[in-house]
């Protein structure tokens, strides 16, 4: 599904990765782990196209990626890619089904069937009670799940999380990796995951260590 090739990337004079290879699977969970500083974030940031590679290829279902200028690039993240981040990223002033409504719209599509589409994702989430809730309203893990559907929205052929559980209470945490699962399981979706935390990455499919912008053992 989604595939990278000697991916290297430096900032300055420093070497981030150095020759990355990475195969991607439909419907299944992988996620990367590794100290800080290890580039995680920085792959994560490649592979979801929102920064390019110094060198290397990347390809998902056989779309040259490395080769498409910005705005192809744009468009290619809004219809097949989600992200979650650690921080959550909702917009204060909009309740959470027109939070995550906001990538449907930036996609063109109905204002009608986007919020039909965010309501029955909320529903699914367990927030059919939170629909007109600011995310000041919300816990935080009411809110990764706000973010989560957010990310589902367009109905991404994959989705990339960075540190999705770095702010939630471990028992909010394994909630959210269920769901992954869950959505792995009932939805086909496929997930990357940068994660700290090595409990959580051992409910993936794969676990691949990162050290010094290299694959380690």
């Amino acid at each position: 599904m989604l595939s990278a090739k000697d991916i290297q990337k430096s900032f300055g004079s420093l070497p981030v990765l150095r020759g990355v290879d990475i195969d991607i699977a439909r419907g299944e969970i992988v996620s990367i782990v590794g100290s800080s500083g290890a580039g995680k974030t920085t792959l994560l940031h490649i592979l979801g196209t929102l920064e390019r590679a110094d060198r290397g290829e990347l390809y998902f279902e056989g779309q040259a990626l490395h080769q498409f200028n910005s705005k192809q690039l744009s468009r290619f993240r809004n219809q097949q890619i989600g992200f979650v981040f650690q921080f959550h990223h909702l917009l204060p002033e909009f309740t959470a089904v027109e939070n995550v409504s906001i990538p449907g719209w930036i996609a063109g599509k109905s204002n009608r069937q986007v919020l039909k589409d965010a309501t029955e994702l909320l529903d699914r989430l367990g927030l059919s009670t939170k629909l007109q809730s600011k995310p000041h309203e919300l816990s935080g893990g009411e809110q990764q799940r706000v973010a989560v559907a957010r990310a589902l929205i367009n109905q991404p052929g994959i989705i990339f999380a960075d540190e999705p559980t770095g702010n939630l209470d471990s028992a909010n945490a394994r909630s959210l990796h269920q769901l992954f699962q869950q959505l792995r399981d009932e939805l086909q979706q496929t997930f990357v995951i940068v994660t700290h935390n090595e409990e959580l990455a051992s409910l993936s499919n794969r676990i691949l260590h990162l050290k010094d912008g290299r694959w380690s053992s």
